[in-house]
């Protein structure tokens, strides 16, 4: 159907007729879920299902080796896991927003790989932050920290931007072409 403007309409959610959406679809509700998502990987893989850290594992203060210190970590992964759980929802609430202000929906290509985009994000700002800077934990805490696991973990980060963000240029390209 047609409007008088010549564009495309559609209907929307209370049975009037509205315009085609033009506009990209939001970039910020798939990065921030890919954040969060990539944050559940690594605490729920790393720190819980294969146990070689947890958030502040390296300190001297809170081994893992004791109870007392196994207590600290585990409230410490608690808080982790609850920063992850609201980039989940800031990023879903942004996407609906998105929605509701007419965008397009975005093609899989584009969605996916800002999913993959930010999951490489936190795991580089992850990395140099906790790993380096502040060297309260480190990927694998229970063989001593050896620095090729950090430094894997950088390198995996960086092939999920990169990989991500080149994946997500061909989805806002296909995004292009459905636009005009």
């Amino acid at each position: 159907m047609s409007g008088v403007t010549g564009r495309p309409q559609v209907a929307t959610g209370d049975g009037m007729p509205g315009r085609a959406p033009t506009r990209p679809p939001g970039v910020a509700g798939s990065l921030l879920l890919g954040l969060g998502l990539g944050g559940f990987v690594d605490g729920i893989v790393i720190h819980q299902l294969l146990q070689w850290h947890h958030m502040v594992s390296h300190t001297e203060d809170h081994p893992m080796t004791t109870l007392a210190g196994l207590q600290v970590n585990t409230f410490a992964d608690g808080l982790f896991h609850a920063a992850t759980w609201v980039f989940v929802l800031v990023g879903s609430l942004l996407t609906i927003v998105s929605w509701r202000q007419g965008r397009l929906a975005p093609t899989w290509r584009f969605h996916i790989g800002l999913l993959l985009a930010g999951w490489g994000l936190f795991n580089l700002v992850e990395g140099i932050i906790d790993h380096h800077v502040l060297g309260v934990h480190h990927v694998r805490d229970d063989l001593g920290g050896p620095l090729s696991w950090d430094l894997g973990f950088l390198a995996f980060g960086a092939a999920l931007l990169l990989g991500g963000w080149a994946l997500y240029r061909a989805g806002r390209r296909d995004l292009d072409g459905r636009s005009t």
